[in-house]
């Protein structure tokens, strides 16, 4: 199902947290949604499952209106908020029958869905555990499963890996990898290289607009027109070595960062292919190349120029 989402604004006490912002998200499409606190992401994602009620704009489900079909749409959306609502005092497999009969499934949908979303989640030894007794993992995993318990369409996830550990980050993140195979997952998170291997897009908003969407390697080939080399050259004359390589077309600046061990940093213009040009420096000048490496850009990079204001 596909999620549209068209000029969207809201205020809270006068202040605008979302202005004006529109997107979507297609079947089959893990989207990352990335800002800094503040920035308006849970607001979002609380008007898609009609958590919160629209004040401007329009939110469509396959052509459906929130506004016109409420029921109808949030029924298809299965929701982790980011502070896990869940209820203690009941064992898993009482909490995710009663998630299910809120959905207003059947006795036997019920049955079959909890032992498979059990299956699914790798609950099967924590079942009849009550879930004040399991770790932050564990929770987080009967937060997942409250939401799917319907077989929804769409998923909602917001910082659904807050607070786990390596091993269960790697966990969560191959069983929304595996679920947005089917389903329209968007998912919220501070954690960028989570974001990186598990997202197929990703949208980054700030004070309440969206300032960047594609994949990784779209954000990163916009995000500058230069491109930074490392260089470790051994030569007697090192300041000859940085005067030669500033004249060659397209070096942008030459800094020499150990004048002992012959380490350069080269900035040039991305779309020049500087590396044969050096390469062909040294050897007509005789010098010793140890190493020749491109700096990427970072996501995190990205993320703080576009966000920092």
């Amino acid at each position: 199902m596909t999620v549209e989402i068209s000029n969207l604004t809201k205020t809270f006490d006068g202040q605008k947290v979302l202005n004006d912002i529109s997107f979507s998200v297609k079947q089959g499409e893990i989207v990352g949604f990335l800002g800094p606190n503040g920035a308006g992401k849970s607001t979002t994602m609380k008007l898609v499952t009609g958590f919160l009620n629209l004040e401007s704009g329009n939110i469509s489900i396959n052509g459906n209106s929130i506004s016109k079909y409420p029921d109808l749409i949030k029924n298809k959306i299965g929701y982790l908020p980011e502070h896990n609502p869940l209820y203690l005092d009941m064992r898993v497999t009482d909490y995710l029958n009663y998630c299910g009969s809120l959905q207003k499934m059947s006795s036997s949908e019920i049955i079959n869905r909890t032992k498979e979303m059990i299956k699914v989640c790798g609950l099967n030894k924590e079942k009849h555990k009550f879930i004040g007794e399991l770790s932050k993992g564990y929770r987080q995993r009967v937060g997942i499963a409250q939401a799917m318990i319907h077989d929804p369409e769409i998923l909602i996830l917001d910082e659904p890996t807050t607070g786990l550990d390596p091993n269960q980050i790697i966990e969560i993140r191959k069983l929304i990898k595996s679920l947005g195979k089917e389903k329209t997952v968007i998912l919220s998170t501070h954690i960028l290289p989570e974001v990186e291997a598990t997202c197929d897009r990703i949208l980054i908003i700030n004070n309440g607009e969206i300032v960047a969407d594609g994949t990784a390697e779209d954000l990163k080939s916009a995000a500058t027109a230069q491109e930074t080399i490392k260089l470790r050259i051994d030569c007697d004359e090192i300041k000859e070595v940085e005067n030669l390589i500033s004249k060659i077309t397209g070096v942008l600046t030459v800094d020499i960062r150990n004048e002992e061990t012959g380490e350069i940093l080269v900035k040039s213009s991305s779309n020049l292919n500087i590396t044969k040009s050096i390469f062909e420096l040294c050897v007509k000048n005789q010098w010793i190349l140890h190493e020749m490496t491109p700096n990427q850009t970072k996501l995190e990079d990205i993320f703080r120029n576009l966000t920092l204001n």
